[in-house]
């Protein structure tokens, strides 16, 4: 059974910084792109960055270019999202998902994680 697990999400005042985590379970990634989704209440999923099986592209939302980092360690079967200046519209549940392509999700995602970014 494929799991994705999240982990790092929390409350944060505008400005800081989070880093979130995902560990994979079930069968590897390597091979995939892997990403993260954010979705806030009564909004559809919004794409935040993907990265590819060997981390050698990534790609991002506008709206967080320069500040979130996405990286990848195969050998965990992992990958992370560090996410820099924080501002409230980052506020969200943050999904980790894999399978997919650089700018669309695969059918893999995780049970989400709340960011809290306060003004």
């Amino acid at each position: 059974q494929v799991q994705l697990v999240e982990s790092g999400g929390g409350s944060v005042q505008a400005g800081g910084s989070l880093r979130l985590s995902c560990a994979a379970s079930g069968r590897t990634f390597s091979g995939s792109y892997m990403g993260w989704v954010r979705q806030t209440p009564g909004k559809e999923r919004e794409f935040v960055a993907s990265i590819s099986g060997s981390g050698g592209l990534t790609v991002y939302a506008d709206s967080v270019k320069g500040r979130f980092t996405i990286a990848r360690d195969n050998a965990r079967n992992t990958v992370s999202l560090q996410m820099n200046s924080l501002r409230p519209e980052d506020t969200a549940v943050y999904y980790c998902n894999a399978g997919g392509t650089a700018n669309r999700p695969g059918n893999y995602w995780g049970q989400g994680t709340q960011v809290t970014v306060s003004s």
